[in-house]
């Protein structure tokens, strides 16, 4: 029989750069998150990696049409110069007082409240574990564009061969950790950008903790800035950085 664990305490974290096209979106769906986790003691970790839009005067705003209770959800970190996303979480993660730690697009891609299906299926069994969220492990329920598909097969294919990582999907954002092992790997990470999921694995292999990686519902949502054919290049050249680093 399974071990079922019960997550009672949860820091949400949503890195973000340039999003003054989402943010009202996004909180709308923050506004449904408030009122399906009342079960949990959580925090919302908004982590602002020195946007140049108007995305600082959306977060405010928004976040002063809250009531007081919902207004205390939330956490707000902003700093001047983009530094990546990697940089944003690890930000993010030292700021973090709950048990748990799950890190999260901005867009909603994947919705935090999987983390309640993860939950009811017993998936997560043990707090000495990671889990990964994986859009290509078959109960998966995936939307995306063919070609983003493509490109993340070879992309993997390369990571794993390289890197001996034997992973399905490193680069999902969707990523749940314990807080003591996540503070010890984010402490350590230097890879700030899209390769940091990587590193990430890296760091965890080499403190033995095993990454679950567990079926998630994702699907695209348009407006996003990872180009996948210039940024997919230049992942590619980092991965090669890494492995001789």
């Amino acid at each position: 029989m399974k071990k079922k664990i019960k997550i009672k305490s949860l820091s949400i974290i949503f890195p973000f750069f340039n999003e003054e096209k989402r943010l009202s979106e996004s909180f709308k769906n923050f506004r449904k998150l408030l009122l399906t986790l009342k079960k949990i003691n959580y925090e919302i970790i908004l982590v602002n990696d020195g946007s140049r839009d108007r995305s600082e005067k959306i977060i405010k705003k928004e976040i002063s049409k809250l009531d007081t209770k919902c207004k205390k959800k939330f956490k707000y970190i902003v700093y001047k110069k983009n530094m990546g996303k990697g940089f944003a979480l690890k930000k993010g993660v030292m700021a973090s007082n709950k048990k748990w730690i799950l890190t999260c697009d901005i867009d909603f891609a994947a919705n935090p409240k999987e983390i309640l299906t993860w939950q009811n299926k017993k998936y997560i069994s043990s707090t000495d574990l990671c889990y990964f969220g994986s859009r290509n492990l078959e109960y998966s329920n995936i939307k995306y564009k063919f070609y983003r598909k493509f490109i993340g097969n070879i992309f993997s294919y390369l990571r794993n061969s390289y890197l001996k990582l034997e992973l399905r999907d490193t680069q999902c954002g969707f990523k749940l950790y314990p807080r003591n092992i996540a503070r010890s790997v984010f402490s350590k990470l230097t890879s700030f950008g899209y390769i940091h999921d990587v590193e990430i694995c890296i760091l965890l292999k080499r403190k033995n903790v095993r990454i679950k990686e567990l079926p998630i519902k994702w699907k695209h949502v348009n407006n996003s800035k990872l180009n996948i054919f210039i940024d997919g290049s230049k992942m590619m050249f980092q991965l090669l950085l890494l492995k001789f680093r």
